[in-house]
């Protein structure tokens, strides 16, 4: 019985870890189903972002209230989870705050942390306020029903609770120290956590221990259900965010990628005077499929994209053909996709590999209105904090509806029945175009 908690313990911390391995291979093996593609160029520049839009949330500021609060937030929890090492160590072998030998290093790193637990407190609270009592647009469009309405308010419940177990662990242990407890040895400052001690003044020892205890387990716990929470929660961007970042775009937001074999045609045709060598060979291997109508055509990139998307709704509201009444939402593509790759590899998970089941991301998804709305201005990739790019998606799956189906709208039909017929998009022949100079 002496080392039930002790076992309990490790039975616990196996069974979190292990399970949230189990669902970070899931989100590994989706994203690799779609299509390889080099990333080596650019290196340094791929890590500057890292540093600056990742590590620095410099796109974060861009909206100050929002972009400090998630910083403080961010910073918050990451460092104060530093002391969940010291908990795994106690937990393990039956210490109680085993680095105290640490000494003045020790008290402030304690302080430090509980300084950081109530600014990530506070900071919660407004982020909760923002989106339940003042209602920023962004956070109530059509998309954001549902679960993903809830699943942002039950991420802000946890940090709550988890920073307020933190403290009452806290301010139970100062009081076990006070009383000189067993075990309880004097280590630590506690700034915040001092000012929780008269709510615990009348408690016997053995009653203390049992709040600091409960507290202790309950953190511990919390924090392994929200490590495993992150894989069903928009809130997996916090793992994410970085190879995002890494591997976001480094060219010119206005350079869009073509297609080689059909820009060599497009050339000869255009240029009367390309060398006829540069088309691809008659008998040359043609693309097994041009564009992207199911998520699985789309890049392993994009597809990192949707499961790093934060829903923060920044593309939506930079949007101007969602601002014009357009039924396009760039948050919505991603959160679209994203449901897609897990609807297949719900199906790989059933079968054993990718069952077709009747339906693909164009038209079962993302509605053909949703890809024409778009302008192709950008605004969306600029506007997102982890380097997201919804409108490659939103191309790709235009470039099936031109080169698969045929299925432009009119007036795009009959701008390239104009390019391959004139070499322009004007219904006016070559031989025709210097008419207007006679007519000066």
């Amino acid at each position: 019985m002496q080392y039930l908690p002790n076992i309990l313990f490790v039975v616990a911390l196996v069974l979190g870890i292990g399970y949230f391995t189990k669902n970070i291979r899931k989100v590994i093996r989706n994203i690799k189903l779609g299509r390889a593609q080099d990333h080596s160029d650019h290196t340094k520049e791929r890590w500057g972002n890292v540093v600056r839009i990742a590590l620095g949330q410099s796109k974060m500021v861009v909206r100050p209230i929002a972009g400090i609060l998630h910083i403080i937030v961010y910073v918050g929890f990451i460092i104060i989870n530093i002391e969940v090492l010291e908990i795994i160590i106690d937990g393990i072998f039956g210490t109680h705050r085993i680095f105290a030998f640490l000494g003045p290093v020790y008290d402030i790193l304690i302080a430090s942390f509980e300084i950081l637990a109530l600014l990530v407190l506070v900071g919660v609270i407004l982020f909760w306020t923002r989106r339940n009592i003042q209602k920023i647009r962004r956070f109530w469009a059509n998309e954001m029903k549902g679960w993903p309405k809830s699943d942002a308010n039950y991420i802000l419940y946890f940090e709550m609770v988890l920073m307020a177990l933190f403290l009452t662990m806290n301010a139970a242990d100062l009081q076990l120290q006070n009383l000189g407890a067993d075990h309880y040895v004097e280590a630590g400052m506690f700034p915040v956590s001092q000012y929780l001690l008269p709510l615990l003044d009348g408690f016997s020892e053995s009653t203390l221990i049992l709040i600091e205890r409960t507290a202790w387990w309950l953190h511990i716990l919390g924090i392994l259900v929200f490590l495993n929470y992150l894989y069903f929660s928009k809130h997996l961007h916090i793992m994410l965010a970085f190879p995002n970042v890494y591997f976001g775009r480094v060219l010119p937001k206005g350079k869009f990628n073509n297609l080689e074999s059909v820009t060599k045609e497009v050339a000869l045709m255009m240029d009367p005077n390309a060398d006829p060598f540069a088309a691809p060979a008659e008998d040359a291997e043609a693309p097994a499929k041009f564009g992207a109508s199911d998520a699985i055509d789309l890049s392993r990139v994009q597809l990192l994209n949707a499961y790093t998307c934060t829903e923060c709704g920044r593309c939506t509201a930079e949007c101007p053909a969602n601002q014009t009444g357009k039924k396009l939402s760039p948050r919505k593509i991603m959160m679209d996709t994203r449901d897609r790759m897990e609807e297949i590899g719900k199906n790989i998970d059933k079968n054993g590999e990718f069952q077709p089941d009747g339906k693909q991301l164009l038209d079962d998804y993302i509605t053909r209105e949703e890809l024409w709305a778009c302008t192709t201005c950008n605004a969306c990739v600029q506007a997102c904090p982890v380097s997201i790019d919804p409108l490659s998606i939103i191309m790709d799956m235009r470039q099936y509806l031109v080169m698969e189906q045929s299925a432009a709208p009119n007036e795009l039909n009959v701008a390239m029945t104009n390019i391959e017929n004139n070499g322009a998009p004007w219904p006016y022949n070559q031989m025709d175009r210097l008419n207007w100079k006679n007519e000066a």
